[in-house]
Parts: C-alpha cells; sequence; structure tokens
C-alpha cells in the first residue's frame, strides 16, 4: 500500500541521513544512550511525528539485543536498523491477553537446531512493513509463576509467518499495525536473545524501561 511504501521510505532515509544510530549498539562500541534517545526523539517530534515514531520503534525493537544479544546477535541485525536497511517491530500482545504478559500464550518449542513457534500477536506496530520482529513467547509452559517460562526470539518473515489482518485505527495512521499468526514457524536457535531460555520478561521489561524515559 502506500502507507507501507512511505513508512519503508521514511526508515530508509532516516537511516542513510545517520539518524537511527541511536537506537541500537554500533559496531566501534557505540551503547544505547538514553539521553541521546530523548534528544533525538524531542527533534523529530518537534518536526514530524511519524518520523519520531519510526525512530522508536527500531529501539523498540531491537532494544533487548542492544542490551542483552550476543555479539553475533548485535552484530547481525543492528546494522541493519541502525542504517534502516530492516525495520523493526516488536510482539508482546496477544488477542486473548492484551499486553498482560503472564498470560502470554504463544509457545516456542526446541526441534534440532530451530525452534517451532505457534501463535498469534496482535495490535503489533510496524507489523506489515517490519523485517526484524523482537517475539515474546512461553518455552516452558509447565514452569510456576507463569511468567518465568518466557523466552525472546528474533523473526524474521518466512514460511509459517503470516500477516493475517490489517487493524484500522482512529488516527496515527502513518504506520501500520498488524495482526500475526505463527504456524510451525521455525527460528535457527541462535536467535533466542542472549542465547539462554527464561529470560524474556526481563529483556522485554528492560528495553521497555528504555522506551518510557524517552
Amino acid at each position: 500500500s502506500d502507507t507501507d511504501a512511505a513508512c519503508r521510505k521514511l526508515v530508509a532515509d532516516l537511516g542513510a541521513a545517520g539518524v537511527l544510530r541511536p537506537t541500537g549498539e554500533g559496531e566501534g562500541g557505540e551503547r544505547l544512550d538514553v539521553r541521546r534517545l530523548c534528544l533525538a526523539r524531542e527533534i523529530l517530534a518537534r518536526h514530524d511525528g511519524l518520523a519520531d515514531f519510526a525512530f522508536a520503534m527500531q529501539g523498540l525493537g531491537t532494544g533487548a539485543i542492544s542490551l542483552f544479544g550476543t555479539d553475533a546477535q548485535k552484530a547481525a541485525w543492528l546494522p541493519k536498523t541502525r542504517s534502516g536497511a530492516a525495520i523493526a517491530a516488536f510482539a508482546l500482545t496477544e488477542p486473548q491477553s492484551g499486553s498482560d504478559v503472564a498470560n502470554s500464550t504463544m509457545t516456542a518449542v526446541r526441534d534440532g537446531d530451530d525452534y517451532v513457534l505457534n501463535g498469534e500477536k496482535t495490535w503489533i506496530s510496524n507489523g506489515i512493513e517490519g523485517s526484524c520482529f523482537a517475539v515474546l513467547v512461553k518455552t516452558d509452559t509447565g514452569i510456576e509463576p507463569r511468567h518465568k517460562g518466557m523466552s525472546l526470539f528474533i523473526a524474521e518473515k518466512g514460511p509459517g509467518f503470516n500477516v493475517s489482518r490489517k487493524l484500522e485505527k482512529l488516527g496515527y495512521k502513518g504506520i501500520d499495525t498488524g495482526e500475526l499468526q505463527f504456524d510451525g514457524v521455525h527460528v535457527p536457535a541462535e536467535n533466542l536473545i542472549g542465547a539462554e531460555e527464561g529470560r524474556g520478561l526481563q529483556q522485554i521489561l528492560a528495553g521497555l524501561e528504555l522506551g518510557r524515559i524517552n
């Protein structure tokens, strides 16, 4: 759609101008810095609310990679999102539980060198345009309390990963919001953020703290 194309162009332009660099760690030792994020968003919001939102989503979608990712994960993804070559998204909310993380039901089951993801996410900003998704899932459905069995993965669109519908909003239509379905989606085990199961909630909350500050 025209909206999709405009969003992709905006992210590409921001990346080409170097504006997206503060959204993730850099190859030269640059780290996430809350002050830089706040200043960048204040400047962008003064001129273009959509540019500010696109910037924020790049940081939210990859914040856990910067904070907890392995060196290989950082090298694979952050240069793409900092340059605008990839559009990041943050897949947390589910139809039956909203943002009540403890009641999330999407699962990931280990299968050899992969994990197999099944479930649904909804109200995902950049869900249609996105190419790099931070997805919260249950890797241990039997543990109590329930939130302790959660893990965070980096997922790309591919077989079994479908945008089931575009969700209409009352306003802020420049970035599309989608509902995502995962039907037997194979994700390489190396895409488990931090390479350790059960840390997903901690990783999600740390990324959200950065977002809430800025």
